[in-house]
């Protein structure tokens, strides 16, 4: 037995099985997704850190996996959740038909994409408002690449032209968040100000955000996740971490033990893949995601390159290590 399974099997893991997906467009700089499957007594769980995240920081995303696959999750207040449709940073065309095609009532809007202009932001934003209809909210993410005036300008522009439901991070700090938050009327919502910060518990958002954003595995979990929620007593959205139907189950069981669901949620990214470990994927159907657990039964994706393969073994010694 090698040091990983002997520690996998100390945490009550059984099986373990790597995945790898395209991307159907590059996102979030990568244009294949992997990660790892893990099964326990209650069933399957992933573990799929980016690979920008170091080994301290991957040991959340490992806990998550564990919770998932030996303890399980809190019973659910809801029978399904309602979703968001999520548009990478593509040309106003294919926008609005990512949009059309959803079903959402609810569309989450790359921004700030390197290379790309406050005109490209612009029409993309008008392009999703048309196939959404007045009646659609529309939120934009610009994962911290804004400065605070940079940031003014731009949402005040995107918000006359749309109307915005909130900006996602769009700034870095929490300082030049709270700055800004002076200067704007539309809501801030907080992701990697808390996921990323050393305790999720301690961040201080009382001038900075209007809504946080909870995120299952970088949290650690789904309890852990519900601790921050409780913890900051703000709004909260629940969002993927770009993962398959196994690890967006988690998300979903999160946004279904919430006491309360104000917002649409960003867990309906499967669609941003070319395929899934499972042949019933967690994808939107009028705008909801059913609570449940898919099966890994797609071998064609789980069946990944040998490289890839010990490429994840020796990164999952190395958080188990940490």
């Amino acid at each position: 037995m090698t040091a990983l399974a002997t520690a996998a099997s100390a945490a009550g893991i059984t099986e373990l099985a790597v995945y790898e997906v395209p991307l159907r467009t590059r996102f979030r700089g990568i244009d294949v997704r992997d990660g790892v499957l893990v099964r326990g007594p209650a069933g399957w769980g992933e573990f799929s850190p980016f690979w920008d995240y170091d080994a301290a920081e991957s040991r959340r995303w490992w806990a998550a996996a564990v919770e998932a696959a030996v303890d399980g999750w809190p019973a659910p207040l809801r029978d399904s959740v309602p979703v968001n449709v999520t548009v990478p940073a593509v040309d106003a065309g294919r926008a609005h038909a990512i949009v059309a095609a959803s079903g959402c009532r609810t569309a989450k809007v790359k921004v700030a994409e390197p290379g790309q202009t406050a005109a490209d932001d612009l029409a993309r934003v008008e392009a999703v408002r048309d196939a959404l209809g007045r009646a659609g909210a529309i939120r934009v993410d610009a994962n911290a690449a804004w400065d605070v005036d940079t940031a003014v300008e731009r949402i005040r522009s995107l918000d006359a032209a749309v109307g915005l439901e909130y900006v996602e991070q769009p700034c870095a700090t929490l300082d030049e968040l709270a700055a800004l938050r002076r200067r704007i009327d539309v809501r801030i919502a907080v992701d990697e100000g808390v996921r990323r910060s050393a305790d999720p518990l301690r961040v201080d958002l009382r001038e900075a955000g209007d809504v946080v954003v909870l995120k299952v595995q970088p949290l650690g979990g789904v309890r852990a996740a519900l601790r921050v929620a409780e913890a900051h007593g703000l709004p909260c959205v629940v969002s993927s971490a770009l993962e398959s139907s196994v690890g967006i189950a988690a998300g979903v069981a999160l946004a279904a033990a919430l006491p309360e669901l104000p917002f649409a949620c960003g867990l309906a990214t499967v669609a941003l893949f070319t395929g899934d470990v499972t042949s019933s994927p967690l994808l939107p159907v009028d705008g909801a995601l059913p609570v449940t657990r898919p099966e890994p039964d797609r071998l064609a994706v789980l069946a990944a390159a040998d490289g890839t393969a010990a490429r994840w073994r020796a990164r999952i010694d190395e958080v188990l290590a940490a």
